[in-house]
């Protein structure tokens, strides 16, 4: 989506700046001003009688209005023998409802100055809209009318499976979707979060009216939350927001309910997934994390950084300066509902493949035995204070990001606890999380690509390699 892409430029832009104190600079420059944490707005929590909760953030300026809808119970909870559906269902959601069609929804909503999103994650269904601050009552009330009334009909589901099969089509022949479902499949084995996209055997499977059923399972006001943030008064939002969705009302079944927490049981293994003929090898590495939660969360966050998780990280300045093995090499810590990762990402030649996987493997065992420098924790914590602040102007982003604390159970307050956390963490705490969670001995790898060179540069680790069997594509 436009959002992502132009909140990933912008981390990118600001990685290669914080990367910039390490080259030299001219002489006499004025010191950094004091580095200060984000402030997050004030966010008015409020209930309604059926269930549904409202956080509101009026921020007068700007005209427009971020509304984003978000239901706990994606594709964790999908059934065993219908993977991906919860993503089918957010792909056919907005394809009609009761008193509108899929072109009626699409045109009120470009009318009001915005556009549909849908999306189905881990522990969630989002759809969202953007629109001008003027016509915000059209806006919610094409997103209400959707939650309350989609019918699915089956002309447009027929579309939609056609329009996604050919979408996860194009996905598989990615070396990185591969990697990501393989990765999945390994760490959480049978568990929900082993789950990130339909099959093809699924989608053919699926019919309208088992998306009518868990429409109507999983669209509830108990289980969802309503985000607005832009230019509105609080207490004419409410009343809106009162009339349009007052009346939705809860199903007499239970509520989805959350993934369990996945036993930590990964193996340490080499994963091989073969893309015969690939000139390249997609590298995915994984130990598990600490989810939001966790008061470790912070400090692995600010480990991550330092590892590889910023422009001038330790893995950046090994195998892409220094080396030159791969253009993008980078880390993130992932966090679901109910477990987190640590994970290292690279896409080398195959002549490297060896040499990458032998520096990933010392960079994991140097943050469990070393502590970060002044200069390095120092870059850390700047870098994750400053993109922090700069993704949450936007409207858009900072509604989807308390959309994402509400599913996580976390209150709105966390984003500027966590920015003010991020100031005091220390080298020791730094040092802490390497010794928990990075000794690569704890790691799983995944490597997509030729299988006879993976063979041949992988073998001499004396790391077990063994295929991984992925779901039939054809």
């Amino acid at each position: 989506m436009i959002r992502r892409s132009v909140g990933l430029l912008l981390l990118v832009l600001l990685s290669h700046a914080f990367a910039a104190e390490k080259q030299k600079l001219p002489q006499n420059l004025p010191p950094y001003g004091p580095l200060k944490p984000y402030a997050p707005p004030g966010v008015a929590q409020q209930k309604l009688a059926n269930g549904l909760t409202l956080w509101l953030v009026p921020e007068p300026g700007f005209p427009k209005i971020s509304f984003v809808l978000a239901v706990r119970g994606g594709m964790a909870a999908d059934p065993g023998d219908a993977p991906g559906l919860a993503e089918f269902l957010m792909n056919t959601v907005h394809q009609g409802t009761k008193t509108r069609s899929a072109r009626q929804i699409a045109e009120e909503l470009q009318g009001a100055g915005g556009d549909w999103q849908g999306a189905a994650r881990a522990d969630s269904l989002i759809m969202s809209s953007t629109v001008l601050a003027a016509k915000a009552e059209q806006g919610l009330a094409v997103l209400a009318d959707v939650a309350q009334n989609a019918v699915f009909p089956d002309s447009e589901v027929e579309l939609a499976r056609r329009n996604l099969s050919d979408a996860l089509r194009e996905r598989e022949a990615r070396p990185q979707f591969l990697a990501d479902r393989a990765l999945a499949q390994v760490m959480f084995g049978a568990h929900p979060y082993h789950v990130i996209a339909p099959t093809q055997a699924s989608l053919a499977k699926i019919t309208a009216a088992q998306l009518r059923e868990e429409y109507a399972r999983r669209f509830r006001p108990d289980q969802s939350v309503l985000v607005a943030t832009g230019d509105f008064d609080a207490k004419t939002l409410v009343a809106t927001a009162s009339r349009l969705l007052g009346n939705w009302s809860a199903p007499a079944v239970s509520p989805v309910p959350p993934a369990a927490k996945p036993e930590a049981n990964s193996q340490h293994s080499v994963y091989l997934v073969p893309r015969g003929g690939s000139v390249q090898t997609t590298l995915s590495v994984a130990q598990f994390g600490p989810t939001r939660g966790d008061p470790d969360y912070v400090p692995a966050e600010v480990a991550d950084a330092i590892y590889g998780g910023m422009f001038g990280s330790r893995l950046t300045n090994n195998i892409r300066e220094d080396k030159g093995y791969t253009y993008s090499p980078g880390s993130i810590l992932q966090a679901r509902r109910q477990a987190g990762l640590l994970r290292t990402q690279a896409d080398v030649r195959n002549a490297v493949t060896g040499a990458t996987l032998n520096e990933i493997i010392y960079e994991l065992n140097r943050m469990a035995t070393t502590s970060p420098t002044a200069d390095e924790l120092n870059t850390a914590e700047r870098y994750l204070v400053g993109t922090r602040a700069i993704a949450l102007q936007a409207i858009d982003g900072l509604a989807h990001e308390l959309a994402n604390l509400w599913i996580f159970n976390l209150p709105p307050q966390t984003l500027g606890e966590e920015s003010q956390r991020v100031l005091k963490i220390t080298a020791a705490d730094v040092a802490s999380m390497g010794r928990k969670y990075y000794p690569a001995s704890r790691a799983t790898f995944v490597a997509v690509g030729e299988p006879k060179t993976i063979q041949d540069e992988l073998g001499p680790f004396g790391i077990r390699i063994q295929p991984v069997q992925l779901p039939d594509s054809k």
